[in-house]
């Protein structure tokens, strides 16, 4: 994990908003990662199934069957467009601690197959923090003689003492079916310390060589290593001391990134280097920065030094890249849809998991105007989950459209909205156009909106949801949307307990966590004090459950993939004798 590791001391500042609700307390919490603790029995070789039928329990984004999840891990495509996503997982609580990776597969990215847990804890005061995977296509480790699929899991593994936090090493485990079981590399550490403050690495490739960025939370720094064998690892440089610096930086990214410049013209030659901090994000918590930047295969070097936030909103947390031996695509990340001020704490444990994932995100850099290097988010695909139209106005002028979704199984919708026509002076300071879903039972909403004259500032309310009580759960936020063309256009997606919402084309982003009483069913959209000219479409689309499909008919649970591991196709037992380590 990190803050996202279960740190120790962040441990203390995670739980101060259950202190301050009197629903759990910070020793509870802290006695999770206790040496002297002694945890149940962790299932190996089957999944752990879970009910994805509560109130909370969102229908298009992955979470866990049961228990506690933060941050992704790991996260890869194989040769067979399979995406694999592991993650920070404790399997016998709802709170941090005990940390597993776990593991989920996937065809599209929302679809996803519960697997049976990756990586396992070498004994009980020490646990497996976060991490990458790459594939071993031509075999530069060596563990893999005899095939081209070969994965390489690279780690954390922390110690946790009665007095404190012990040393935090980087290690990796090896797996010959694909990444679906791993075997520990018996010379680990691969890069030893004595530090309690070295953690989250994340390797890829660059050439002819692995380049690994991990973090030094506490000094602020980012340490690239290079090897040659995924086994041998030379400090080349470190990065520290840009952008937002909170109390510590973790869960570094390093990833080749297009972008497309001001003349709309795409290119290849930029990278971006993204770095998450908790606490201390401008809303409060835990967030997320980028750089971007150019790198030389030992040296990355940074456009400017400013801040640039990858969401605007609460609950955006150590994303991570997918790692693809030859992307053709626009890189795609997940993030963790959660803030260590609260996440210990949240209702979901009624139904008795905790945390959510972001959407899949396509991402490229955009030079805007103005605002300089930006990163654009927008939903992966969501081809594979859309179902019925719901509403399809081509221009609603000034007025309001109503949609009631109470009869969507999945209580899960998709909505767009582009304008046109936008002139470029003399928009009205209360031109506005809103949005809220609201229950009509108890009158619970969220809410968000646009305002196109002054300042064009856009913001998102979940003060209108009661069903969660925190000092530290900010309802508000806001950001600018500068009007530099024609056109402007806002996206959102609404999943039972999770709101992302996608301005201007995803120049700007938010996710946001929310918990109501009773479900919010009905949607509104309306425009006011809109100049003549301007033409403003909307279309709503249900979103189809895609844990639905997979309950057991007789218990209602998600069993997940029980055979594929024990499987003797894919089951590897034991390590080849002739490889060095195993």
């Amino acid at each position: 994990m990190h803050a996202s590791t279960c740190l120790w001391g962040t441990l203390q500042l995670a739980t101060l908003g259950a202190a301050a609700t009197n629903t759990t307390s910070s020793a509870a919490a802290i006695s999770s990662i206790s040496s002297s603790t002694t945890v149940p029995t962790v299932p190996t070789g089957v999944p752990i199934a879970g009910d994805y039928n509560g109130r909370y329990r969102p229908q298009v984004h992955f979470s866990p069957p049961k228990h506690f999840m933060n941050d992704p891990n790991g996260m890869f495509r194989d040769a067979n467009g399979t995406w694999h996503l592991y993650y920070q997982y404790n399997p016998t609580a709802n709170v941090a601690g005990n940390q597993h990776w776990g593991h989920a597969t996937s065809d599209d990215l929302y679809h996803w197959i519960n697997q049976p847990i990756a990586l396992f804890p070498p004994k009980d005061n020490v646990f497996v923090f976060s991490g990458s995977a790459v594939v071993d296509v031509n075999n530069t480790s060596g563990f893999f003689p005899n095939q081209t699929n070969g994965v390489v899991a690279v780690y954390t593994l922390a110690e946790y003492n009665d007095d404190g936090p012990g040393p935090q090493n980087q290690n990796i485990a090896v797996s010959h079916d694909g990444g679906y079981t791993f075997t520990p590399y018996k010379k680990n550490p691969v890069i030893a310390s004595n530090s309690s403050q070295f953690r989250d690495p994340k390797v890829i490739r660059y050439d002819d060589h692995w380049v690994m960025a991990v973090a030094y939370p506490y000094d602020f720094e980012i340490g690239i290593f290079t090897s040659k064998n995924l086994v041998d690892w030379t400090p080349t440089s470190n990065f520290s001391h840009h952008g937002l610096l909170a109390l510590q930086w973790e869960c570094p990214n390093l990833v080749k990134m297009p972008y497309i410049d001001e003349k709309g013209e795409k290119h290849d030659d930029m990278w971006l280097l993204a770095v998450s901090v908790n606490p201390g994000a401008p809303v409060g918590g835990s967030i997320m920065q980028y750089y971007p930047g150019k790198f030389n295969g030992t040296h990355f070097d940074a456009v400017d030094s400013a801040a640039r936030i990858a969401d605007f909103g609460k609950d955006n947390y150590a994303g991570q890249f997918f790692y693809e031996e030859t992307a053709n695509d626009d890189p795609v990340f997940i993030a963790w849809a959660s803030n260590w001020q609260y996440t210990q704490v949240v209702p979901t444990s009624e139904e008795g998991w905790r945390s959510v994932m972001s959407l899949p995100r396509k991402t490229y850099l955009k030079k805007a105007p103005r605002l300089g290097w930006k990163l654009i988010n927008e939903p992966y695909d969501l081809t594979p989950v859309r179902g019925e139209v719901l509403e399809d106005k081509k221009d609603l002028g000034n007025g309001t459209v109503v949609v009631d979704f109470s009869d969507v199984e999945s209580n899960a919708i998709y909505w767009q909205v582009n304008v046109t026509g936008i002139p470029k002076s003399g928009i009205p300071d209360m031109a506005t156009l809103n949005f809220t879903v609201a229950s009509p039972i108890t009158g619970e909403n969220l809410k968000g909106g646009f305002f196109l004259g002054g300042d064009t500032p856009f913001f998102i309310d979940r003060s209108g949801t009661k069903g969660f009580d925190n000092v530290f759960f900010t309802d508000k936020f806001s950001t600018n949307s500068l009007l530099t063309k024609d056109t402007w256009s806002m996206s959102g997606v609404f999943d039972r307990s999770i709101l992302e919402v996608f301005v201007d084309g995803g120049l700007e982003s938010a996710t946001n966590t929310f918990f109501s009483t009773q479900p919010l069913t009905l949607l509104s959209l309306s425009t006011a004090h809109l100049p003549v000219g301007i033409k403003v479409s909307v279309r709503v689309d249900e979103l189809k459950s895609t844990w639905a499909d997979l309950a057991d008919s007789k218990d209602g649970l998600v069993h997940g993939n029980i055979t594929s591991v024990n499987d003797a196709s894919m089951k590897i037992d034991a390590v080849p004798p002739n490889i060095p380590g195993f």
